[in-house]
């Protein structure tokens, strides 16, 4: 028989809304800060030649470039202030948490709750900014090499575009932070998330340009259709997968009466980790070649070889994009997932799990079980990532269609979803306590 919250959250509607006041406050505060956001990626960084950079852009935008582009919402192809986006605080935060499992005084603040999570931020958006700053630096140099993109070469113009990116990074940074905290969902990732939606349109658009001037067969580009929605569709199945394990709980006396002891479920997600493994991947991937996508040609022979190989589809990109993508998932998960603690509270509460010893056994099976679910989960984001990654180098698909740009959207809308779904079910829950409230007054 469902419980009273089961039945609740069955019964949930989205009419209970108009009376959610703080919850409409949170949407209109996210809304707002995605379209400074947006805005933000039309505003040109100083001393640059729009035209110059869109015939250069047009050569790159096959390439890796062309993701980066992706994620910043355009604002690569305009070189924006908000050109480098969130891509240097993903990289720092992958950096710090690396750190935290090799550095004992890392490990040691992790521990301590609250203040020492506080001071690793603070190390990230320090190590955001130092990144952005190289990164900057690499993208100044690179424009001055890459024709008459600049007006005006120089040192002025270096330290111009580091301020102005580094600038731009940090503000999206404390944007993110603002939309976590006063808005609904998780800032970062709706940050990247509008970039690629905005951009949906244009690819739309693009593709069927495409197929008018037959570059693209009309089959294919249906083909193309359908095969987006199936992706989102086997999106969805596998974000919603779980393995629950049971758990029981011992009969119990609570002065003259005895209580049966219940069952419940301890889930486990398949992918636990989300979208952070390809957000992680494609960001350091995209570290070390930014520049060199801008001078391509016109560097090093090793420099254009290495461009040439982690070019889009080739084979050591493939290898070193699911290698990322796997290894973050394992990463990620024992981060934010840990067995032992897990089995000390089912233990401290009598919880246990049929057949397995309290404690230690019980958190070896949790994670024995925890890493094959994880196998799974990896794969599946390797094949989502990588397999329409093939198509976009064969065909030249726009990049709106992989699987990365499809995990991210399909994603953080469920994720955002369901935080506005648990706003309203505290909302109703509020209205039940009211009423019986008042219902004991009366009486």
């Amino acid at each position: 028989m469902p419980s009273a919250a089961e039945q609740l959250a069955s019964n949930l509607n989205f009419g209970a809304f108009k009376n959610a006041h703080e919850l409409k406050q949170r949407i209109m505060f996210t809304l707002i800060a995605l379209v400074i956001y947006r805005l933000g990626t039309y505003i040109p960084i100083p001393g640059i030649n729009p035209q110059a950079l869109a015939d250069v852009f047009k050569q790159q935008q096959s390439g890796i470039l062309g993701m980066f582009n992706m994620f910043s919402g355009g604002a690569v192809g305009r070189m924006a202030i908000f050109a480098l986006n969130i891509m240097p605080y993903i990289s720092a935060s992958i950096i710090i948490q690396l750190l935290t499992t090799v550095s004992p005084t890392l490990e040691q603040l992790k521990k301590e709750g609250e203040q020492g999570r506080r001071q690793i931020n603070q190390y990230t958006r320090y190590g955001t900014v130092l990144l952005a700053a190289l990164q900057g630096y690499g993208i100044a140099v690179g424009l001055e090499g890459a024709g008459n993109i600049v007006t005006d070469p120089g040192w002025f113009f270096r330290i111009t575009t580091v301020i102005t990116l580094v600038g731009g990074t940090v503000f999206l940074m404390w944007l993110g932070e603002q939309i976590t905290a006063r808005g609904v969902g998780n800032g970062i990732s709706l940050i990247i998330y509008a970039g690629i939606v905005a951009e949906l349109p244009s690819a739309l658009i693009g593709t069927l340009e495409l197929g008018r001037q037959g570059a693209l067969s009309a089959g294919l580009i249906i083909v193309l259709f359908l095969f987006a929605i199936v992706v989102i569709g086997f999106i969805v199945f596998m974000e919603r997968a779980q393995r629950r394990l049971l758990v029981q709980y011992p009969k119990r006396q609570v002065g003259n009466k005895m209580f049966q002891g219940d069952a419940s479920h301890l889930p486990l997600k398949l992918n636990t980790a989300g979208v952070i493994p390809p957000i992680f991947a494609s960001s350091l991937l995209l570290l070390p070649i930014t520049v060199a996508n801008f001078s391509a040609g016109q560097g090093p022979e090793w420099l254009n070889s290495v461009t040439a190989m982690l070019g889009r589809g080739q084979p050591l990109y493939i290898l070193i994009y699911v290698s990322l993508i796997i290894f973050f998932a394992f990463f990620y998960t024992a981060i934010v997932f840990n067995p032992k603690e897990t089995a000390d509270n089912l233990k401290k509460y009598g919880g246990f799990l049929p057949g397995i010893r309290p404690g230690e056994r019980t958190a070896e099976y949790i994670d024995y079980v925890l890493t094959r679910i994880t196998v799974v989960g990896a794969l599946y984001l390797a094949a989502v990532c990588v397999l329409p990654e093939i198509l976009i180098a064969e065909w030249g698909v726009p990049f709106y269609f992989g699987g990365t740009s499809l995990l991210i959207v399909v994603s953080v809308t469920m994720d955002t979803v369901a935080q506005i779904q648990s706003h309203l079910l505290a909302h109703q829950y509020e209205g039940l306590i009211k009423k019986a409230k008042l219902r004991g007054r009366r009486r």
